[in-house]
């Protein structure tokens, strides 16, 4: 039996999975968890083997999770289940840790062949992240300017090009707004940026002004 934790911050689609996951006889919820801290519980006191974690959660989240979660039990597999265009986070998450990469918009019979997977020692990634993954091993490759920040950079990044102020982003991220400050300097000069209108500019012409979930 697979045993599997469901994290994500909306009820509604957790309670969707449950119910996809409830049609398979050879898979099992066991713990549920809404909030990166309520991920580390189930991590810490619960034994499953699948951790299905959506990427945009209060509090930790994201790359940062992963690696703590990896950090914690370093066998546990993880999907990635979010509504983040895959291109711009999968590789990210892959490389922090994750087993496999989908997107919520895949069909439930999709979810549970990639659980199937996962949970047997394999990991999922389409063809379009694999290929990403090769380009970026190989020597001398040259990589778009947004790729060469790092995981916090990145998360910073995202949220300022869609319109989220550095105070408000501090609060999302748990964090000062100084140290929010700093990300967003640091990476305005490592991608060459100028000013804000720059940034915005370029996350709409690279794809990485996907909103929010509610």
């Amino acid at each position: 039996m697979i045993r599997i934790v469901i994290a994500d911050d909306h009820a509604i689609v957790r309670e969707g999975l449950k119910r996809i996951v409830t049609l398979a006889e050879d898979m099992t919820v066991v713990g549920e968890a809404a909030n990166g801290t309520e991920v580390m519980q189930q991590v810490r006191e619960s034994d499953f083997d699948v951790l299905v974690l959506d990427l945009s959660m209060p509090g930790r989240s994201g790359m940062e999770l992963i690696k703590m979660v990896r950090c914690e039990k370093p066998r546990l597999r993880i999907l990635v289940l979010s509504m983040h265009e895959e291109l711009q986070y999968a590789v990210r998450s892959i490389k922090c840790g994750a087993s496999g990469y989908l997107t919520k918009e895949s069909a439930p019979m999709q979810l549970m062949q990639v659980l199937r997977k996962i949970a047997a020692g394999g990991a999922f990634i389409s063809t379009g992240v694999a290929e990403q993954l090769a380009l970026g091993s190989m020597l001398g490759s040259s990589a778009a300017a947004h790729e060469k920040l790092t995981d916090r950079e990145f998360e910073v990044f995202r949220l300022i090009a869609i319109g989220m102020s550095v105070t408000d982003i501090a609060g999302r991220l748990n964090l000062s707004a100084k140290t929010i400050s700093t990300h967003k300097a640091n990476l305005m000069q490592k991608m060459n940026l100028q000013n804000q209108s720059e940034l915005i500019r370029y996350a709409i012409k690279h794809g990485v002004t996907e909103p929010l979930e509610p």
